[in-house]
């Protein structure tokens, strides 16, 4: 059996399930609760029906996986030959995820190195992808890491959503930006930063604040060879065009994957989203 080291990441990495496949990555859930129901995301609710719950104002929210899970992605890694497993999750800022993954690895049957990356959604699938290349070259559990860590440093998120109220109810934005918004009628730009959500900018219409976000993207990119995400949550034609105004504009695109994303960040965002990743090769 040959050794190796595995990569785990959780569902909001949003990785397609071939690339997961192909890149010998394992993903474990987050769970939506929908009502009094408890639904894995990614297998038991859709983004889709996520959506539809929201728009009809139906109780959602989101849990960590359990460390039961992750000693039980950790076990199986072992069987599979790993002799080492490097477990990479969203922000600590966000979910408890990163401390549910600490409490497993503890107990693991090989060294777990579990990394808060700061992340989310492709942010964190780029991460993802960067330690598994690098385990897949022969790299140790510390290269795989540095590979990581090093994709995050030079990875960059932002996104629009319709209103702030998802942001506020669930506790990821404060409720005096959330209420200020509102107030003015402005349509939000926000950007991941230091594992949080932080307002970007104010502009004060849909339209202009889509074609910001794109300017942002090309501004962002420069002529540097990048990987760029586009996300969205029951908006599929808006990350249509913007995808494919940034296949014409950006010089240095590797990458592009659009996609919609799961339903424990679009709990927190809403219908509307549309999102842009942009990682440095």
């Amino acid at each position: 059996m040959s050794r190796h080291v595995a990569i785990v990441t959780d569902s909001t990495a949003y990785l397609p399930p071939a690339a997961l496949v192909e890149h010998g990555i394992s993903s474990v859930p987050l769970t939506v609760v929908l009502g009094d129901e408890a639904l894995e995301e990614g297998t038991e609710i859709s983004a889709r029906s996520l959506a539809e719950a929201l728009r009809k104002r139906r109780a959602v929210t989101t849990s960590r996986p359990s460390p039961a899970m992750f000693a039980e992605a950790y076990r199986a890694a072992a069987d599979g030959g790993a002799d080492g497993v490097v477990s990479l999750h969203l922000s600590a800022e966000f979910s408890g995820t990163y401390d549910a993954a600490l409490m497993a690895a503890r107990e693991a049957p090989v060294p777990v190195r579990v990394v808060d990356t700061g992340m989310v959604a492709m942010a964190l699938g780029f991460c993802a992808l960067a330690a598994a290349g690098a385990a897949r070259a022969g790299g140790t559990v510390d290269d795989a890491v540095a590979a990581a860590e090093k994709r995050a440093e030079g990875t960059s998120a932002y996104f629009y959503v319709d209103t702030l109220d998802y942001l506020r109810r669930g506790g990821r934005i404060g409720a005096a930006q959330a209420l200020l918004g509102s107030a003015l009628a402005v349509k939000p730009l926000l950007e991941l930063s230091e594992g949080r959500i932080a307002m970007l900018e104010k502009v004060r219409t849909a339209s202009r604040a889509l074609a910001r976000l794109e300017e942002i993207v090309v501004e962002k990119s420069g002529d540097a060879r990048v990987d760029v995400a586009v996300h969205h949550l029951a908006a599929p034609e808006r990350a249509e065009q913007l995808a494919e105004r940034l296949r014409g504009r950006l010089r240095g695109l590797a990458d592009l994957h659009v996609s919609e994303v799961g339903a424990v960040i679009g709990a927190h965002t809403g219908p509307g989203l549309l999102g842009a990743v942009v990682s440095l090769r």
